[in-house]
């Protein structure tokens, strides 16, 4: 099977199965009925509501954790002050997704087309929460449980739920046109649901426990926290945005001085941060690299005479290490955080007192003005070049790190000329 078939499959296998689950969800429901109505369209309006407070564009649970969080608590739901529920799996799912439906329609309206693959992810993460709780519940499974056990079930339930929804994450990039190990994958997204996602599912939890005791008013008075939670985030995430966009530009400052080629920072910055991830390195450290990989030049600004087509990789060691030295002089004086400045001066050390960050920054750089300079073909001659360099200048590990994804066709480099 070639790799554009397997990103096709890829592409369309999750939103058939969650189809096929929906489906079967709704006809259940118009077959049987809707059970506690007042419940169900509380729970819909809810999810409804914290779709709609969603901003287009943004991804994952944390661009519209209200309604995750609504949505995992009625999965997760087995009483409504203290009487038992019985809406079970097919309903949980058809409620979710019908507040979903409604609570996207303006985003669609505003041109977002990527409702269908939110929902897919969010019907099947839905319905394997209320397949792990609904059934048991509802047999008595869990009726001798109760005060912190019960808090511990659900938190658990809903830990397996987070690990799934990873799972589901992960499985369009381990199949699609770069194709990754699944392990590594899994550990990115797992870490990346450090930060808000485990909010949402405290908060789904907490919901699911006052909703049991309190009743609906629970709703609104316990997702207050989460609301806050998520105005910080965006206000933190424009933030961020903004320091990026800033690193951007200082970066193209070489390519419009005629240092670099056009391109050149950004290529480095995309294929080192895809070598970075082969290598698993952290959230933080991922972003210190790509910082570093848009900077590495940025010391040839200092020049008075400028390197031919800004390959620095063919320079004299001593004239690559002034280089760094004045771009780590530079970054300092930006504000960025220092350990960018590091990653850019230490660059041209020796490969044994460099950081990952800086031995990854080096290679690509010289596999990206090689591969460049080569022409058609640049690629193998390139990495072949890094491979019988590696007993001094390049770490072997981040070389055959390269070569991986090269061989996934993950980036392109353009050719001279």
């Amino acid at each position: 099977m070639t790799v554009a078939v397997r990103a096709s499959v890829a592409s369309r296998t999750l939103p058939a199965c969650a189809g096929l689950v929906a489906l079967a969800c709704v006809g259940s429901v118009l077959w049987s009925g809707l059970a506690e109505r007042p419940v169900a369209l509380a729970f819909g309006a809810f999810v409804a509501l914290g779709e709609l407070a969603r901003r287009t564009g943004e991804e994952g649970p944390e661009a519209a954790p209200v309604a995750t969080a609504g949505a995992l608590a009625y999965a997760l739901l087995g009483d409504v002050a203290g009487r038992p529920t019985h809406h079970g799996v097919a309903q949980t799912v058809t409620v979710v997704l019908v507040g979903s439906l409604l609570g996207g329609a303006p985003h669609i309206a505003r041109g977002d087309g990527r409702l269908a693959g939110r929902l897919a992810r969010r019907v099947l993460t839905v319905g394997f929460a209320a397949v792990c709780f609904q059934p048991l519940f509802n047999q008595g499974a869990f009726r001798a449980l109760s005060g912190p056990a019960y808090a511990l079930l659900l938190v658990a339930l809903l830990a397996l739920t987070a690990l799934y929804d990873g799972v589901l994450a992960a499985l369009p990039a381990r199949t699609g046109r770069a194709p990754r190990a699944l392990g590594p994958l899994l550990r990115e997204e797992l870490r990346g649901m450090a930060g808000i996602t485990s909010a949402v599912c405290a908060t789904g939890v907490t919901l699911a426990l006052a909703v049991a005791v309190a009743g609906l008013w629970a709703l609104p008075v316990f997702s207050v926290p989460l609301l806050l939670t998520q105005l910080s985030h965006r206000r933190y995430a424009a933030v961020r945005a903004t320091y990026r966009q800033t690193i951007a530009s200082l970066a193209r400052a070489t390519e419009v001085a005629g240092c670099t080629p056009a391109g050149h920072a950004r290529r480095v910055a995309d294929l080192s941060g895809a070598v970075g991830r082969e290598l698993g390195l952290s959230g933080p450290e991922l972003t210190v690299l790509e910082y570093a990989a848009l900077m590495h030049d940025i010391g040839q600004l200092s020049l008075v005479d400028p390197v031919p087509d800004g390959a620095t990789a063919a320079l004299p060691v001593p004239e690559q290490r002034r280089i760094a030295l004045l771009g780590g002089a530079v970054v300092r004086r930006t504000g960025v955080d220092a350990a960018v400045a590091v990653v850019v001066e230490s660059q041209a050390d020796p490969r044994d007192d460099q950081p990952p960050a800086a031995r990854i920054v080096r290679a690509v750089n010289a596999y990206e003005e090689r591969a460049r300079a080569a022409g058609p073909g640049g690629a193998l001659t390139a990495l072949e070049e890094l491979r019988l360099a590696t007993g001094g200048d390049y770490a072997p590990e981040v070389v055959e790190a390269l070569a991986r994804v090269i061989a996934r066709g993950c980036l392109t480099v353009p050719v001279a000329g």
